[in-house]
């Protein structure tokens, strides 16, 4: 299962929040590039970016560090945030992402989401943040109607790549992530589906595998590894193994 380690860019500072709540930033480092470079030498083979202040406004804000850490880095990258026309998900592409992640335009322009699959194989991710089964827009800030796993069915023959499911009720907990709302996505997409929030120790990551077969292709760490409370080289490297299996939250052996 890939491990994808997480960059949320707030001001132009990586952060997390708790829950999706922009009042509650825990500020991490004010040099993604160089944090970004950090997660790649510890073995990273793709990197998920955020564009939070994008995702609230729609509009694009944190270009420069973005630009700058897609030059700086040897490994994929791939981004959310405001991604809401084709033209800035295509200018997105051009500066050297390797995917475009789309979450409101999913719901309010699904017709464009189909555009650029068509246009960029590969390219295109679907990302559905849900609370409580619920397609949550627009940073996080807006409820829509619309079930998670309804929205995951309606881009399975879409020719998109993945679907990012994010559970918001446990993102940035690190108490674990909500397997039975994973399942359920990953039964409903006939696309690989990539778990984010609520991963809190490598037992969190280890209670995915059995998802795998499912279809949950990967993961997207984020608070966990800010902490220290998962390595991410050797998570990396223990994933697959099972005799971790029995390793609990409370270890000390991985901090």
């Amino acid at each position: 299962m890939e491990i994808i380690p997480a960059i949320d860019l707030l001001d132009g500072a990586c952060v997390r929040l708790h829950q999706g709540d922009y009042d509650q930033v825990t500020r991490f480092s004010d040099d993604p590039v160089a944090q970004a470079l950090s997660w790649q030498r510890q073995g990273a083979k793709r990197l998920h970016l955020v564009d939070l202040d994008g995702a609230k406004r729609g509009e694009p804000v944190n270009d420069a560090a973005v630009r700058a850490i897609a030059n700086a880095l040897d490994i994929p990258v791939q981004l959310g945030g405001g991604v809401r026309s084709i033209e800035r998900a295509e200018d997105l592409l051009k500066c050297g992402l390797e995917r475009v992640i789309l979450g409101t335009v999913a719901i309010e322009q699904p017709e464009m989401v189909q555009v650029l699959a068509e246009r960029h194989p590969g390219a295109v991710v679907v990302g559905i943040d849900a609370n409580q089964g619920m397609v949550a827009t627009r940073g996080w800030l807006e409820q829509s109607d619309v079930l998670a796993t309804d929205l995951a069915r309606r881009f399975s023959d879409s020719g998109i790549t993945a679907i990012i499911t994010t559970d918001i009720a446990t993102d940035g907990t690190l108490a674990g992530p909500n397997l039975e709302a994973l399942r359920d996505m990953a039964q409903a997409s006939s696309v690989p589906v990539i778990a984010s929030g609520g991963i809190g120790c490598m037992a969190d990551l280890l209670s995915l595998l059995p998802l795998e077969d499912q279809g949950v292709s990967g993961v997207i760490v984020g608070r966990a590894l800010y902490d220290g409370r998962i390595d991410l080289a050797e998570a990396i490297a223990a994933i697959g193994d099972d005799r971790l299996q029995d390793i609990t939250c409370g270890s000390t052996d991985l901090a």
